[in-house]
């Protein structure tokens, strides 16, 4: 295994993420090499005993923004030349699995959690270089955020889930598609039977099942998808 993706996260609520981290997948991640995570509490950078971390915004308005002197000098004490710095924002671009896929192949990743009415715009400017949204909706701060993007991206690197390639390939969004209905034992429960086919040791019946399936379910669902190029289909 190569040297693992680090990730540090600049949040001013560390204890929403130590227990996340420390848990199933992202835990084995971190124990087998394959990330090194790191969180940055926002206010050992203040500047007063307080921790003030915030201010009123100019011209007026309700609530208050995160002051650019922290964030700076936060970003700039984890920062190397490869790092993409990521400022979980509800006006960035929206998260899918493409975009996972990417973030996975980076060496550092910084992810800067708003707080608040927002982070000071200069912030945009001079240190960030991607704006990720997780949807169209407002949350109380970018740490939530964060962690979603942090699973989403882990278990895509080499070796986290097992099972190679496979554990990831068909899941939904892989291909473009929704992932197809799923079974275990027993083959029948309160009257309700497992598809023949997923029974009959036919491994091309049941590869040709599950892709149908797969399309049924996206065109009923997730229409949208089927009008979309596949993933990576136009990354460079």
């Amino acid at each position: 295994m190569g040297e693992p993706l680090r990730i540090d996260v600049i949040t001013l609520f560390p204890g929403m993420l130590r227990g996340f981290i420390e848990e199933s997948m992202l835990k084995r991640a971190a124990r087998m090499g394959a990330v090194d995570f790191r969180i940055v509490n926002l206010r050992d950078f203040a500047l007063d005993e307080r921790g003030t971390a915030d201010d009123r915004p100019y011209g007026g308005g309700p609530g208050m923004v995160m002051k650019p002197e922290l964030l700076f000098a936060a970003v700039e004490s984890v920062r190397t030349p490869e790092a993409r710095v990521i400022l979980m924002t509800p006006q960035g671009r929206k998260f899918e699995q493409a975009e996972a896929q990417r973030l996975a192949g980076a060496r550092h990743l910084v992810l800067v959690c708003g707080h608040y009415e927002g982070v000071d715009e200069r912030v945009r400017e001079a240190l960030v270089t991607d704006e990720i949204s997780i949807g169209d909706y407002v949350l109380t701060n970018g740490t939530l955020p964060a962690a979603v993007v942090i699973d989403a991206v882990v278990r895509l690197l080499p070796g986290v889930l097992g099972g190679g390639a496979e554990a990831t390939e068909n899941e939904s969004f892989a291909d473009g598609l929704l992932e197809f209905p799923q079974y275990t034992r027993p083959p029948e429960f309160r009257g309700l039977r497992v598809p023949d086919v997923l029974l009959s040791g036919d491994h091309a019946a049941i590869a040709a099942w599950r892709r149908r399936q797969a399309q049924d379910r996206t065109a009923q669902r997730r229409p949208d998808l089927l009008r979309q190029d596949p993933p990576g289909k136009n990354d460079k």
